[in-house]
């Protein structure tokens, strides 16, 4: 069997902003959209990196409506943004990182354990493999989440030239 060699993610289009559903969301739930949520939202939506709520926090305090966001708001905001399927929180290292899940296909990660970067990509191999096993076990997958784990290949030459360097 051939492995396809374009691990790119592709496209999926959304009725809705994630703006909009955001606030379908709160409504459904009788809360309303404050400012601070809403500042959050569009921050998040406007980056696709991942990031956890130290970062956004830091990231928001730099614009100036974002010195007002408090911690606890950063972190009820981000839950109530999971609950609503704007993001996915993975826990890596003993930290909790978001990423974006409205409007983004299925997709696997590397992490590198030493610099804590993740690489995305999608293979279709995969999920040929993910539905042959659901399948066999009369079993219908919906979704699924890998993270490999190991050794970027930048944290590998950095390693090898302080190795080579206690060499000398």
């Amino acid at each position: 069997m051939a492995i396809a060699s374009d691990f790119t993610l592709g496209k999926v289009d959304v009725a809705l902003t994630p703006q909009a559903r955001f606030a379908e969301f709160l409504q459904t739930r009788g809360k309303r959209i404050t400012r601070q949520r809403q500042m959050i939202v569009e921050h998040v939506s406007s980056h696709h990196e991942h990031f956890d709520a130290d970062q956004l926090l830091a990231d928001l305090r730099k614009t100036p409506d974002g010195a007002r966001a408090s911690r606890p708001t950063v972190y009820r905001t981000l839950t109530e943004m999971v609950d609503a399927g704007l993001l996915k929180k993975m826990v890596l290292g003993g930290r909790a990182v978001y990423e974006h899940d409205y409007g983004y296909p299925q997709h696997d990660h590397l992490y590198c354990t030493t610099c804590h970067k993740l690489i995305e990509f999608s293979s279709d191999d995969l999920l040929r493999i993910r539905d042959a096993v659901a399948a066999k076990h009369q079993f219908r997958a919906q979704s699924h989440r890998l993270i490999v784990s190991g050794i970027c290949a930048d944290c590998r030459s950095t390693r090898s030239k302080s190795r080579h360097q206690d060499r000398v």
